[in-house]
């Protein structure tokens, strides 16, 4: 696949059309990316000045938290040149982390934002050989990536990939759940009274929900929506749309926590700047 042309500043994209399946070892590394949390469980906080030991050793790969823990309290990890094993123990940047004589790197956090095409599902590896949306984004890092949150097949539009699993926490927290656009088209005009009812709320099989916004595509039909959500609840507004008697003959993200599809071809990937990092972390 071609690379789009490069104009200014702007982020190089990279497509992975043809890029090879995930590997056998990469599936013994997936873990669930749906990472479950309670609403009363606090959001991360994203302090980079100093970071638990076990948190650290996790981070780089070598073994749970838990498991960190038992290790430290063995007297095999050293931090500068000095055995510790003090629980609760915080490293700061640039100290030098040792285990059983090996330095420990922790390992670049990585963020990816793909605008996905139709016809991919969301997960590691399938056994029935369908395309995944790990296959399109398989050569952008050598560090394992995963995505945040769900995407069904047949939709469209931005997915972000990391391994920094407090982005993931935060991004998918019941207090967060990152805002959401979609542009929809529908097989019929869609009346102006059922756009009222998405913002006042409709009554689902699993819970009452609403959109923040619904309203008429700028330029469009009177088949074509756009409808912003905060729920993290799977589906969600293609199940909206369909309950009102409508069926959905496209739907695309176009907005996610921020990030837009502005230079970003379908089947295509970037690495989102510094910038957008940073507001991801502090935006609330």
């Amino acid at each position: 696949m071609r690379q789009p042309k490069k104009t200014g500043a702007k982020p190089k994209v990279s497509g992975a059309k043809d890029a090879p399946k995930v590997s056998a070892r990469d599936k013994r590394k997936y873990i669930d990316y749906k990472i479950k949390v309670k609403k009363g469980d606090p959001l991360p906080s994203f302090r980079e000045d100093a970071i638990r030991l076990n948190k650290f050793l996790s981070n780089a790969g070598i073994c749970s938290r838990r498991e960190a823990d038992v290790l430290i309290q063995t007297g095999v990890v050293s931090i500068n040149g000095v055995i510790v094993t003090e629980m609760g123990y915080k490293i700061k940047p640039g100290d030098v982390v040792q285990y059983d004589g090996e330095t420990i790197n922790a390992g670049t956090k990585r963020y990816v934002l793909l605008n996905k095409p139709k016809g991919y599902i969301t997960t590691m590896d399938d056994p029935r050989g369908r395309k995944t949306v790990m296959t399109l984004v398989s050569k952008a890092c050598r560090e394992q990536i995963f995505p945040v949150g769900r995407m069904d097949r047949e939709t469209t539009g931005l997915m972000l990939f990391t391994n920094d699993g407090d982005m993931m926490k935060k991004l998918m927290h019941p207090r967060y759940h990152a805002r959401k656009i979609y542009h929809i088209e529908t097989n019929k005009a869609v009346a102006r009274e059922d756009l009222e009812k998405m913002m006042r709320g409709l009554d689902l099989d699993d819970g009452r929900i609403k959109a923040e916004e619904a309203s008429f595509v700028d330029g469009g039909s009177n088949h074509e929506i756009g409808v912003e959500i905060r729920s993290g609840k799977n589906q969600v507004v293609r199940r909206m749309v369909e309950s009102l008697g409508y069926q959905v003959i496209k739907l695309d993200r176009v907005m996610y926590a921020g990030l837009t599809k502005k230079d970003l071809p379908r089947g295509y990937y970037r690495h989102l700047t510094e910038q957008e990092i940073a507001y991801l972390k502090m935006s609330k």
